[in-house]
């Protein structure tokens, strides 16, 4: 039996509880892109004023980040270290057995006082469970501190649970007249080192990287990313290629050897090809088609939901960014912006939505507004929709 926890310490002010919480937020971000299918979590243990362990999700969600904490608390201190202490955890401790036993019982056998919980976790094995077991056994609870922004940071997560599919972030860079190349194909570079720096480390906090086939066949791009030290955070590639004619000799295909790649394609795809892309480790999933003959959008993002995508990046071109604006798919747009007009005879960074009218455009809340070396990137949220799948 474990023993019982330490009594409740005297609750700090407001703003040290905020204080200890953005620690915890930070520490949790490190996790983000590497955590699916699991939530990117921080936990700050603090005793007496002092913190004793910390800790964020690991790599591929194990161990979580609690149990770093409380492992690194006892390593420093001894078994009875967080005896008495604060656990500021950013989402509701877990209260089920999966590979490991539940964080919710590892705090109660570590005998913390209280846990501070910025909010709760949707996932029906947790969704309230963790922190009733933590009272329960007689911890203070406390929940909602610097919520939004522990929302924020898990959005994908939240959104996965509650929506049944990945929060998608469609990234452009393009001219001031909204162009992402010329007639002719060229882009490079339309935005300088900076935005790009920017862009890889956006690769690296997301779960999957998407194109579709137009993107996949003029480019053969890598979707990596090559920033010094994060080298190994290269996400899943995922490539909508209906008539799957992902090349067996391209860049994605040759990279399935290291890390995920998924072809989503039309059942009506040649098994020969399938055949031969899954012979070098691309992973083929087969998608229904929606009315206009093209993949079905929503059904593609639950696929990639069902295998533990919290999170998308789409870098496609602009007929994949108008299909999912026009579906209200696009939860978030990052814009990168460049000082310069390419003209109406270069290609959109948005293809047509036949628009019957100006009140059926698709609205967009900006949330940041952030200069980058001569660029600007704006960063908007889709506003909610009767029918959207808004939380």
């Amino acid at each position: 039996m474990p023993a019982p926890a330490a009594s409740a310490p005297t609750p700090p002010d407001p703003e040290t509880d905020r204080r200890w919480m953005r620690a915890a937020l930070s520490l949790a971000r490190r996790a983000l892109g590497r955590a699916a299918p699991n939530p990117a979590v921080g936990c700050v243990l603090v005793r007496e004023g002092r913190v004793i362990g910390r800790g964020w999700t690991m790599p591929g969600g194990r161990p979580h980040a609690e149990r770093v904490a409380l492992d690194q608390a006892a390593a420093l201190g001894g078994a009875e270290a967080a005896r008495g202490a604060t656990a500021y955890v950013t989402l509701e401790p877990c209260a089920h057995h999966g590979r490991t036993p539940p964080c919710a019982d590892a705090l109660i056998a570590a005998g913390v006082a209280r846990v501070v919980a910025a909010t709760g976790d949707p996932d029906p094995r947790v969704n309230g469970k963790g922190l009733a077991r933590l009272g329960a056994a007689g911890i203070a609870v406390e929940t909602g501190v610097l919520r939004a922004e522990a929302e924020a940071l898990n959005a994908g997560f939240l959104m996965r649970h509650r929506a049944g599919r990945p929060l998608v972030t469609l990234k452009m860079a393009a001219s001031l007249d909204g162009r992402i190349a010329l007639a002719s194909g060229e882009s490079r570079w339309i935005t300088g080192p900076e935005a790009r720096r920017r862009t890889h480390l956006m690769r690296a906090e997301a779960d999957a990287l998407m194109i579709g086939s137009g993107t996949l066949l003029a480019d053969d791009p890598a979707l990596d990313v090559r920033l010094p030290g994060l080298e190994d955070a290269s996400p899943a590639a995922v490539a909508l290629d209906g008539r799957l004619r992902m090349p067996p000799h391209g860049r994605l295909a040759r990279a399935a050897r290291a890390r995920r790649v998924l072809a989503l394609h039309g059942p009506d795809a040649a098994p020969e090809a399938a055949a031969a892309l899954r012979a070098l480790g691309v992973e083929t999933v087969p998608v229904a088609r929606g009315a206009d003959g093209r993949l079905d959008l929503r059904a593609a993002l639950g696929e990639l939901a069902e295998r533990g995508f919290n999170s998308v990046l789409c870098e496609g071109g602009g007929a994949l960014a108008a299909a999912l604006i026009r579906q209200d798919l696009a939860d978030e747009l990052a814009w990168f912006h460049a000082g310069a007009a390419l003209g109406a005879d270069a290609r959109p960074a948005v293809g047509p939505l036949a628009l019957a009218g100006l009140a059926l455009a698709p609205r967009f809340e900006l949330v940041s507004h952030e200069r980058l070396g001569a660029d600007v990137l704006t960063r908007w949220r889709r506003r909610e929709s009767a029918g959207g799948d808004g939380e």
